[in-house]
């Protein structure tokens, strides 16, 4: 990454209008797609990304079941129309790697051991994009997932911390992830104190990286009170601002 230009004003203000420590606003919905299992849509800045869980469910073909475990199948997609130029429609190399990385940060998390011979599908479906989607989706799909019923040891939740004019700030953006000097995605699980998904674009002193992951990590722990929220809001209603006081 190659910076061209000052992303943060002399006050410490970013091109958004944050500052270093802070999270852009983020709205969860839990249960918004009526055919699927489980389901969530999300909106981190101006990421709007919609995830539908299916299973678990037999598996086809059958070849591919796995006889101790449940198999996860994760699909990333952009539409077309969710960035500045139209996107091919066809699977780009980048949507099949950062499927990956997605099952991957939430496989931990999930009890696949009791629906072994089955399948549980993701369907991660990017609306618009702002840099950091495959945090919002991974947030939005570990959501999904509790949603759905699954078994989970923890919900998964994920942020990115990244380098902005040799600062180290929480939350990066599309034009800070473009223009800046590092972009580091991260994936918690709190309740077990496990990170799952750790990946760095740039490059970082060992005392920045320390500094990043420790942001990102924050950042993580502020998302997960707003995933729990969310939850609580479908399954309790009202009373989710009740628990929340008495807390």
């Amino acid at each position: 990454m190659t910076q061209t230009r000052n992303l943060i004003d002399e006050k410490g203000i970013r091109t958004d209008g944050r500052t270093g420590d802070e999270l852009r606003k983020i709205k969860i919905e839990v249960g918004v797609v009526k055919n699927a299992d489980g389901s969530a849509y999300i909106e981190f800045g101006n990421n709007k990304i919609i995830v539908a869980v299916y299973g678990p469910r037999e598996v086809h073909p059958k070849h591919m079941a796995l006889p101790d475990r449940c198999v996860l199948r994760c699909r990333y997609h952009m539409s077309p129309f969710s960035t500045d130029t139209r996107k091919n429609p066809a699977p780009s190399r980048r949507e099949v790697e950062i499927s990956k990385v997605i099952r991957e940060a939430l496989e931990p998390a999930l009890m696949l051991e009791d629906y072994p011979r089955a399948a549980i599908d993701v369907f991660v479906e990017v609306l618009q994009a702002d840099g950091g989607s495959r945090c919002a989706g991974i947030t939005a799909a570990s959501v999904a997932l509790a949603d759905a019923g699954i078994n989970m040891r923890d919900i998964v939740t994920a942020c990115a911390a990244g380098k902005v004019d040799e600062r180290i700030v929480l939350d990066i953006n599309d034009t800070e992830d473009k223009e800046g000097g590092a972009d580091m995605p991260v994936a918690y699980l709190p309740h077990l104190n496990q990170i799952t998904l750790l990946q760095l674009d740039g490059s970082l002193s060992s005392e920045q990286f320390n500094e990043c992951l420790d942001k990102a990590l924050n950042g993580c722990k502020s998302i997960y009170e707003i995933q729990r929220l969310a939850l609580m809001k479908k399954y309790f209603g009202s009373e989710s601002e009740e628990i929340r006081e008495e807390q």
